[in-house]
């Protein structure tokens, strides 16, 4: 499947302020870019600082005044297995060095806190089993409701609140999965068929040799996500850090299958 993505974004900054943006689909073995183009107006220089290793793609720019910020890309997703029924847990002894980091908690997935919680939930079941029944009970006990978190909370909070949105879901099942010793991570994407049109935050996490990526909020297909950026939580996949400040003027995002 071929998706059209695109993100017009707006801000304006009062003084001059360096900016990185995470908005550009990620160099994936699962997706090819056939074509792209990242715009800014008024137009301005773009340092590079891609991840060759991720294949996530970083631009820094410097803005000043009202900049406008295109993104077009034509992406086509590739054979994508998203099972997780009878999928094997890694030991750590055998885990890639770069999925180690992916076990400990971090800012806003405390997994240390929920270890209890899951070897009595979730006790019996074992590597994809145990995960898929994570993200069952996350979908099952959370209502995806805007206005109930921001930027300070964290999964523990969300256990608590039982509610939240895309990266409150994300933060939770990583935070589980972690606490049963499953490397997990926060991954934005663009999703096909999400409504209204975003980046998505969802879960990714490493088992029967691979990353698998899941989503507990349920709305958006696996099969229809184009990766972004990766990292501990949504502190890491921002698709716009800020350094000093701005206002947002405006922001609009479009995800559609390709014709043709």
């Amino acid at each position: 499947m071929r998706l059209s993505i695109q993100a017009d974004l707006t801000y304006s900054f009062e003084q001059p302020c360096e900016v990185l943006l995470l908005l550009e689909a990620a160099r994936a073995p699962d997706q090819a870019i056939h074509s792209e183009r990242l715009i800014l107006t008024p137009a301005a220089e773009i340092a590079r600082l891609d991840d060759s290793v991720t294949g996530e793609r970083r631009a820094v720019f410097t803005g000043y005044g009202e900049v406008a910020i295109a993104y077009t890309a034509q992406v086509e997703l590739l054979a994508r297995d998203a099972n997780l029924k009878g999928a094997r847990a890694t030991q750590v002894r055998d885990l890639p060095g770069e999925a180690l980091r992916y076990l400990r908690a971090s800012r806003y997935c405390p997994s240390d806190r929920f270890e209890a919680f899951v070897d009595k939930e979730f006790g019996k079941l074992q590597g994809g089993d145990k995960v898929a029944a994570i993200a069952d009970w996350i979908g099952g006990h959370l209502a995806y409701e805007a206005g109930v978190s921001d930027a300070m909370t964290t999964a523990l909070d969300t256990f608590v609140d039982r509610a939240g949105v895309c990266r409150d879901f994300a933060h939770l099942a990583i935070s589980l999965c972690r606490a049963a010793d499953i490397p997990a991570r926060a991954v934005s994407a663009y999703a096909w068929k999400l409504e209204p049109p975003d980046l998505h935050a969802v879960a990714e996490v490493y088992l029967g040799g691979r990353w698998r990526l899941i989503d507990a909020t349920g709305r958006a297909p696996i099969d229809g996500l184009v990766r972004v950026a990766t990292g501990l939580d949504a502190a890491d996949i921002a698709f716009m850090t800020i350094f000093g400040k701005a206002d947002l003027v405006s922001q609009r995002f479009a995800i559609e299958k390709a014709k043709g």
